[in-house]
């Protein structure tokens, strides 16, 4: 059956927020450069026109892996933006979502309408298309307050990492510091991490013991109600 409808539609498009960490202890975005008007040349999130019959997280990937050749990430929805002159090219409602990844399991391609693609640090983003950068503010508040209830910061390290190595990471993304005895005392109680029978290498202070994320025990807490807080 054809529909009809007596008022004209928004278009639909969809922008992801990338966050990544690397050894530079820089939180990171991932942007890619404009090929296309409007706003060629412009740095921009990832993103693009939703099709028809497409799912919006579909949508995402789809776009991320043609602009960046990111794939596998798990995307969190993170609000919708419909200000009516929010692109020159007609009113368009856009979908963003965000997730976090480690720097060290993505190789990044520009690709389709993106010029270059590239990982920026947080504080030193440039003046970005559209309103791209309200949306980077609002994903850098959420991932601030969820970050803090679940476990995600463990997706922005190696699969094996350090105590000192994961309070830096809170550290950095919450923009605070940490008493360091508390904060061991603290996410060792809550018993999700492994303790590895290895110690780091190639590293000129005294080799600081490696942990790894025990995913399984986590997913079995939730069943009974664990709360994990930081």
């Amino acid at each position: 059956m054809v529909h009809t409808y007596n008022y004209p539609r928004p278009a639909v498009t969809v922008d992801c927020v990338v966050f990544g960490l690397d050894q530079t202890d820089y939180l990171q975005v991932l942007l890619i450069q404009r090929r296309l008007p409007p706003f060629v040349g412009q740095w921009a999130l990832p993103g693009g026109f939703v099709r028809q019959d497409e799912a919006l997280e579909t949508a995402a990937r789809r776009e991320l892996q043609e602009e960046t050749d990111v794939t596998g990430l798990f995307l969190e929805q993170l609000q919708t933006y419909g200000q009516p002159n929010r692109d020159p090219r007609g009113h368009t409602v856009t979908v963003a979502f965000y997730a976090v990844v480690n720097l060290w399991d993505h190789q990044i391609k520009a690709a389709t309408d993106a010029k270059e693609a590239r990982w920026w640090p947080l504080s030193q983003l440039p003046d970005l298309a559209f309103d791209h950068g309200m949306i980077v503010q609002d994903a850098i508040a959420t991932l601030r307050t969820t970050i803090r209830h679940k476990p995600i910061g463990f997706e922005l390290l190696p699969p094996k990492f350090t105590l000192t190595q994961l309070q830096r990471l809170y550290e950095i993304v919450l923009d605070c510091p940490f008493d360091k005895r508390n904060f061991r005392k603290k996410l060792l109680k809550l018993d999700i991490l492994i303790a590895l029978d290895e110690k780091e290498t190639n590293v000129a202070h005294r080799a600081a013991q490696l942990y790894r994320f025990d995913q399984a025990k986590y997913a079995e807490r939730q069943k009974i109600g664990f709360n994990f807080d930081l």
